[in-house]
């Protein structure tokens, strides 16, 4: 397996190399959306975007704020996984892939209410779910 995928229990779904997780802010509902790339077996956040400020979403100093969003390249490490908290209190995640932005309960076909979903890299090395 190459590419993305969103892990919940038994369910998963696989992506190509780069996704676009997009969700409102719970409180401010400002959109908030992230790049991420697949690299060797991990994941890279590659670039954020931020439509609004408050409610501690402020945008990095060296943001640019273009096309109504502040953009900017989150200085993290790779990382082996992302956790992803999917509950009925929040709007719900978005993840677009290949040019299709869809609810993550769409592409994670029963995923129940309430559920820790996992974004991992799941190439044949990087597809770990015991690594942490």
């Amino acid at each position: 397996m190459n590419g993305i995928c969103l892990v919940a229990g038994l369910l998963m779904a696989q992506f190509g190399n780069e996704i676009t997780l997009r969700w409102s802010h719970s409180v401010q509902q400002s959109v908030w959306e992230e790049d991420w790339h697949a690299e060797a077996g991990w994941l890279r956040l590659v670039q954020a975007r931020v439509r609004g400020t408050g409610a501690g979403m402020e945008p990095p100093p060296d943001a640019v704020f273009r096309q109504g969003a502040w953009y900017y390249s989150p200085a993290l490490p790779l990382l082996p996984r992302v956790q992803l908290r999917h509950s009925p209190y929040v709007p719900a995640y978005e993840v677009c892939a290949a040019g299709h932005c869809r609810p993550m309960d769409v592409w994670l076909q029963g995923l129940p209410a309430e559920a820790i979903v996992e974004m991992t890299p799941c190439t044949p090395a990087g597809f770990d779910p015991d690594r942490r």
